[in-house]
């Protein structure tokens, strides 16, 4: 399907959203899809920076169920994703399990490879993924310039170099395909009219997927109460804020669009670091962070017919 085709919202393939989904359909067309983007790529990085803080205390898979399993239960009373699996005919059941099991072993592997990596080295295979996408969409020099201008302050902005550790570098590049995978789907999702009741019943389907993987794990912050609430925290920062914000911009961007503006998350991790790891980026970072600026500005998505 075209990225700027806007296929019709679909009737009874979709499950109808919720009163919660409707009003957050009608935000979406009232505020600009770059708003909603934005808000997206702070909470990116924000999950992730409190996240790895809680390795020692709930291990890596733990946190990984402990983010998905929050995020599953936020959305389960505001989507009720049984019945938009029920009701929708059997080309969105796939499309609703293929996003799931992606969701599920996507932020699973996401946080194994920063438990061995440091986190600009994963950014940066994570990125390698979104510029094929911007590519494949790309339909003038001024979007091809805009492109060249964002990949160059992104590799400024990031130390890119090789580790010595094989298995961290499996899982980076496993994460960096199934971001890949999220994008694309979850696109198809919201043109397909899904939003956010499409969202909330492929996190249903991810919490199925890793419940044995990391429960076990997990448990301990059952049993620690500033534990468990830390977790929530980041699975409502991490899984909830930014998936619901990154469908509100699907339903109104095209998908060489939205993998282009994905260009900031680089950004958005070099401030989050000031803020919350007191890192200050060097004059170098800092002209990175122009140039992606500079390149996501210059870019103009093609109009819808």
């Amino acid at each position: 399907m075209n990225d700027q085709t806007r296929a019709p919202a679909a009737g009874p393939d979709i499950a109808r959203p919720a009163r919660a989904g409707a009003v957050a359909g009608s935000l979406a067309t009232r505020l600009p899809p770059h708003l909603w983007f934005a808000i997206s790529a702070v909470f990116h990085y924000l999950g992730p920076a409190f996240a790895v803080l809680l390795f020692p205390h709930v291990g890596v898979l733990g946190m990984a169920w402990l983010r998905i399993a929050t995020a599953a239960l936020i959305f389960a009373p505001l989507t009720r994703p049984w019945r938009t699996f029920a009701r929708g005919g059997s080309r969105t059941r796939l499309l609703l399990l293929a996003f799931g099991a992606c969701l599920a072993v996507m932020n699973c592997s996401f946080y194994l490879a920063l438990d061995r990596l440091p986190i600009s080295l994963v950014a940066a295979i994570e990125f390698v993924g979104t510029i094929a996408i911007a590519l494949v969409g790309l339909r003038s020099a001024r979007n091809l310039a805009a492109l060249a201008v964002a990949v160059t302050g992104t590799l400024l902005l990031i130390d890119i170099k090789w580790s010595s550790d094989p298995v961290g570098l499996f899982w980076a590049f496993l994460n960096g395909a199934l971001f890949v995978g999220y994008i694309v789907l979850g696109h198809r999702i919201a043109r397909a009219g899904g939003g956010i009741a499409g969202l909330g019943a492929a996190m249903a389907i991810a919490f199925v997927v890793v419940l044995p993987i990391g429960v076990s794990d997990a448990l301990p912050a059952f049993f620690s109460p500033p534990l468990l609430v830390a977790a929530v925290g980041v699975g409502v920062c991490s899984s909830v804020i930014p998936y619901i914000c990154d469908q509100l911009a699907m339903t109104r961007l095209p998908r060489a669009s939205f993998a282009l503006m994905l260009s900031l998350l680089p950004v958005t991790a070099t401030l989050i670091g000031v803020v919350v790891l007191g890192q200050i980026p060097s004059p170098i970072d800092c002209l990175g962070i122009i140039l992606v600026v500079a390149g996501v500005a210059f870019h103009k998505p093609a109009p819808a017919p």
